[in-house]
């Protein structure tokens, strides 16, 4: 079973075509009713057809509409036995201790949201690929160049090589090295970074396995993608960069590197140990 399908129409409904924003609308606003409809009578109160609702279901890599409705309903279930998480806008006269509340809850939100778009056999395959890799390149930009420095820091204290720049000439540059023993991993929240895309696309020419990070829906990263790692995307009023999104982003990186490292347990236990006892004279 799809679990998370309530969150993954609100996080995708943006993206999809004018025929799915009418089924994905009536379904937000009546989950409940869809289960007891059949395609035919759902196709229309939607004012649709039925082989647009199928290929709705498709968009949310669902088999078909049975198995849309078993995820709504389990969907339903699941939020009737927990508190519902509320992301509440940010006001100009919060108090200190009200924004904090507020930016805490958007980045639960964020994690919880996450866990429902992220497609766990793609972890899987993005874990095994780090671990076979002979090197990783991360291209992003923005705000998404904190979360690739995180993932280089991390992978450095286990001696698997990452290479990570700031400039985006460099990556398009590097990007032309790559061979079929490397990795290359995207990280643009949006999905439309031109330089991001563009370094993956050389990647992927040159044989690299290549990876994203991006926010639920459709994007053009996708296309230049063979493993996709999708976050949810989590919007307030000042949000000028990844805020929320940057902690899902920075989620999935601390779970490809447990991942990894628990492949490579005793190996991984030396290093740390090694790299901590080296900057161990910097702390006072």
């Amino acid at each position: 079973m799809n679990k998370g399908v309530l969150t993954k129409i609100k996080q995708g409904f943006k993206t999809f075509r004018p025929s799915e924003k009418k089924v994905a609308q009536y379904i937000l606003e009546n989950p409940e009713e869809v289960i007891r409809l059949s395609i035919m009578e759902l196709a229309m109160k939607c004012n649709t057809s039925e082989a647009s609702i199928i290929r709705f279901c498709r968009t949310l890599s669902l088999k078909g509409y049975q198995e849309l409705k078993l995820s709504l309903s389990h969907d339903i279930s699941k939020e009737e036995k927990k508190t519902r998480i509320i992301h509440e806008v940010i006001e100009a006269d919060d108090t200190t201790e009200k924004i904090l509340e507020k930016i805490s809850i958007g980045s639960i939100k964020a994690i919880e949201d996450t866990k429902k778009v992220l497609n766990i056999d793609s972890l899987n395959k993005a874990i095994e690929a780090i671990d076979k890799a002979k090197r990783i390149y991360i291209f992003s930009a923005g705000a998404s160049s904190v979360v690739a420095l995180d993932a280089q820091y991390k992978f450095a204290r286990i001696n698997i090589p990452v290479f990570m720049y700031f400039d985006s000439h460099m990556q398009l540059t590097s990007s032309v090295h790559l061979t079929s023993e490397d990795v290359a991993i995207g990280i643009s929240n949006s999905g439309r970074t031109k330089d991001v895309i563009k370094a993956l696309e050389i990647a992927k020419r040159r044989g690299a396995t290549t990876i994203c990070i991006t926010q639920y829906g459709q994007s053009p990263i996708l296309n230049v993608s063979d493993i996709i790692l999708f976050t949810a995307n989590v919007e307030n009023n000042f949000r000028s960069g990844a805020m929320a999104s940057r902690i899902a982003q920075l989620n999935i990186i601390d779970s490809i590197f447990i991942g990894v490292a628990c492949k490579r347990y005793d190996e991984v236990i030396k290093c740390l140990e090694v790299t901590r006892e080296v900057v161990k004279d910097k702390q006072l």
